[in-house]
């Protein structure tokens, strides 16, 4: 274990409070690792975080009055001291505020908008974040999604959407409330809001029940940061960015460590049962631990076995089995963060088939190109039946698939080829619709991980470009449509290429399964 020397001084925001807490010790005492370079993926979602900010407070300053701008050039501390003064003279809208750090509690924060409760007094932290926090859903079911309109506060139940909280937007707002409190700008409603994604309302969050929560979880955080609680390494999804994450590896690998093959809170479980090391887990007899709540807790000590033996995947069944079909469609979509699919990439008989547009999204032309594939496929389904013959379209994790299906369908109904949502759901709930993400599930399991890039290699396929990847992938499409300057044609022929092989993969996957997994992967019982 590690224990830091940080300086009782030590501030911290929100942010750490859904992150890693061994890299919140590190920091607090260490200066950033020389050279390293920012995933260009995490640099792209800043940026875009950064213009979403900038549309919804331009959008807002224009048709609403009443607000106090707070510089956002200014030294922290002049910033923070406006947005007191701003809270004095009961301004009805802020934007841009900083609250006043608190040195004793190591809290700092600031927040896109204060909203002025004219009905308890005090202000309600809302935040603006580039990820949707609402859904549609059907206006006949009941439920709790509380919203509010965007230029007045007017919380109401909601029948047309429902809810999609994150913990780090909860937290969040929960952090902002507390500082709030402290000099006595909280509004006794207790509640906090979310412009989302969408910017078509804010999405209301009662933090009366979270606030427990989160007291709990800064407690721990800034003891952490002024060192007086020891931390350790241990794998969780945030080591794939984490400047510091080849130190740790050494040390987890070094200590044969748990979380190498049961990340974030499936680590934490297992340890609090005493099995602190891979070769503890594969050597595990007897019930699941109690809080266990990962699913097949089996799977968790057949991977510890694999990885000892350095076994890539391990069948489950005596013979391996995926759907197949006379007439067989891969089918893989490209999409830009939140603001659309530009790419639906196809294969049939071997023929690579894309689907686009080029220009940059957001675009109505995606309708277009939308509609023509949605028309391509039925003609091949309709073609299959007509000739007596089965048909399956198969993808590799569907729910950006299905995602992207369901939301095209809605924003372009009516464009030329572009099918109704029904229509779309009919088929993403019916058998013709072929996850192999699921097929891998059910007949391997696989210690290194379930993403096509870890399991087609198994299958024989790599990939053309060494740098293919979801995250590389979206800088490719800024330099192809022309984002941040002329368009790049050769990065239109990198993202053609690369979604070519995704297709591909999932066939050859396909067909491996079907000949040569039961030969080449050993059995539970092997291990």
């Amino acid at each position: 274990m590690e224990m830091a020397e940080a300086p009782r001084a030590a501030l911290i925001d929100a942010r750490v409070l859904n992150s890693c807490r061994h890299r919140l010790a590190i920091e607090a005492t260490e200066v950033p690792v020389a050279g390293f370079v920012v995933d260009s993926g995490v640099k792209q979602r800043v940026e875009a975080a950064e213009l979403h900010r900038a549309r919804v407070r331009d959008e807002l300053t224009a048709r609403t009055s009443g607000w106090v701008i707070i510089d956002s050039d200014g030294p922290t501390a002049d910033r923070a001291a406006a947005t007191i003064a701003a809270c004095a003279a009961g301004a009805q809208r802020i934007w841009g505020a900083v609250l006043p750090s608190e040195p004793d509690t190591g809290r700092r924060g600031k927040v896109e908008i204060l909203l002025r409760d004219d009905e308890r007094g005090g202000y309600i932290p809302v935040i603006v974040v580039n990820h949707k926090v609402t859904d549609p859903r059907n206006a006949e079911i009941e439920g709790g999604t509380v919203t509010s309109g965007l230029d007045a506060w007017s919380p109401r139940e909601d029948p047309a959407r429902k809810a999609r909280p994150q913990s780090r937007d909860q937290m969040r707002l929960a952090h902002l409330y507390r500082m709030l409190q402290r000099h006595g700008y909280a509004s006794p409603a207790v509640v906090g809001g979310a412009i989302g994604f969408a910017f078509d309302c804010i999405l209301v969050h009662d933090l009366s029940t979270l606030l427990d929560d989160y007291d709990r979880r800064f407690a721990d955080r800034i003891a952490v940061a002024r060192g007086e609680l020891p931390t350790q390494p241990s794998q969780v999804p945030e080591c794939r960015s984490c400047p510091w994450w080849s130190r740790c590896a050494t040390w987890l690998t070094d200590a044969r460590d748990v979380s190498l093959v049961a990340t974030g809170a499936r680590a934490d479980v297992l340890r609090a049962s005493n099995v602190n090391t891979v070769d503890e887990l594969a050597l595990w007899t007897g019930e699941a631990p109690s809080d266990w709540q990962f699913g097949n807790f089996e799977d968790a000590i057949v991977t510890a076995k694999a990885w000892l033996k350095d076994v890539p995947l391990v069948r489950r069944h005596e013979h391996v089995q995926v759907q197949r079909a006379d007439v067989e469609v891969d089918v893989d979509l490209e999409s830009y963060q939140e603001s659309g699919a530009y790419l639906w990439g196809t294969l049939l008989d071997g023929h690579y088939r894309p689907f686009v547009t080029w220009d940059p999204l957001p675009t109505d032309d995606e309708g277009r190109s939308f509609g023509e594939f949605w028309t391509w496929l039925s003609s091949v389904r309709r073609e299959a039946a007509a000739n007596g013959k089965t048909f399956a379209a198969y993808c590799y994790s569907r729910r950006a698939e299905d995602k992207w299906l369901l939301d095209s369908a809605r924003r372009f109904a009516g464009q030329p080829g572009v099918p109704s949502v029904g229509e779309v759901r009919a088929f993403i709930d019916g058998p013709d619709w072929v996850d192999m993400y699921e097929a891998v599930t059910d007949e391997f399991v696989c210690p290194n991980g379930k993403g096509l890039k870890k399991i087609a290699p198994v299958a024989g396929f790599n990939w053309r470009d060494a740098e293919a990847g979801g995250e590389a992938s979206m800088g490719w499409y800024r330099e192809a449509v022309g984002y941040d300057g002329d368009p790049d044609l050769t990065q239109r022929t990198r993202l053609l290429e690369y979604n070519e092989d995704d297709v591909i993969a999932t066939k050859v996957l396909r067909e491996w399964m079907s000949t040569k997994a039961d030969e080449e992967i050993p059995h539970l019982t092997d291990l």
